[in-house]
């Protein structure tokens, strides 16, 4: 893992409450959640972050996620939202409902539209439980699709171009008025992100002066 130096950040990192959001069929376990759990280790506070396991269903991720986002309110003043892929679609409608800044790193855009080609059952990538994607969970994910952005300077975009799941350029466009940071090459899983941690902190610090 590439180094971040802690004096890269602003002195705000250590008082943010961070909720980390994961993709389809991925967990904790995930290489991005497991990098910044030891992150805020080994230089912040690991009770600042959350990363919660979302049920495979969208609406009851959703409830979790929203769950977990209230219990950081509660002990932080200020709390964002770290997303990654479905994760990030997840992410933009709980910062458009709770009115806090995320991050969305190669997000999901209108995935109701993309799913309904992988209908069916799917393998979890690290339980190996088997999922069934079905057409309510594709009503699920419509019911949370934010169709006017109503505050996207408060969401910092991070995209690869060589993400080889989502057309990185439908996702731009859809972002097209949100701060973004855009990698040529990279992937789907968005290589050294963690080196990304200074964009990111400093986005929220802006957002807490707007």
């Amino acid at each position: 893992m590439s180094a971040v130096l802690i004096d890269d950040l602003p002195a705000q990192a250590n008082q943010f409450g961070c909720l980390y959001l994961h993709g389809f069929l991925s967990s904790p376990k995930s290489q991005k959640a497991q990098e910044l759990m030891r992150y805020f280790d080994q230089h912040l506070n690991p009770q600042q972050l959350s990363i919660p396991i979302l049920p495979f269903a969208p609406a009851d991720a959703i409830k979790v996620a929203s769950q977990t986002l209230a219990t950081l309110q509660n002990q932080y003043s200020t709390v964002f939202i770290i997303g990654s892929s479905l994760g990030g679609f997840y992410a933009t409608w709980l910062a458009q409902q709770h009115h806090v800044p995320a991050v969305l790193i190669n997000p999901v855009v209108r995935p109701f539209e993309l799913f309904e080609h992988y209908l069916g059952p799917h393998t979890h990538y690290y339980s190996g439980e088997v999922h069934q994607l079905t057409v309510e969970h594709l009503n699920q994910l419509r019911a949370l699709n934010v169709e006017t952005l109503r505050h996207p300077e408060r969401l910092l975009l991070l995209l690869q171009t060589g993400d080889e799941t989502l057309d990185y350029r439908q996702t731009a466009q859809v972002y097209r008025h949100s701060p973004a940071w855009l990698e040529g090459a990279g992937n789907h899983s968005f290589e050294r992100f963690i080196e990304r941690l200074p964009q990111i902190f400093y986005h929220i610090s802006r957002c807490l002066t707007r």
